[in-house]
């Protein structure tokens, strides 16, 4: 990989970290306000959607960590 794709593949690992950040947030939010509404399923799914948010953030961390050899957050 040359080096101008390797800064663009970083800069895209850093973006997706950030937006499913956001994302997992928003779904976990969510997730509280389904509950108080009584809509416990909805309440678990979106956890759930939260929790797979954060697996995948971790696996694009890895992948950050391997490309610039430095620990990342």
């Amino acid at each position: 990989m040359d080096m101008e794709q390797m800064g663009k593949l970083k800069v895209l690992l850093d973006y997706w970290i950030r937006h499913n950040e956001e994302h997992g947030a928003e779904f976990k939010e969510w997730a509280e306000k389904a509950k108080g509404f009584g809509e416990t399923a909805v309440y678990e799914d979106l956890m759930k959607a939260h929790d797979e948010t954060q697996k995948a953030n971790a696996s694009l961390l890895r992948a950050l960590e391997k490309l610039t050899g430095k620990k990342q957050h």
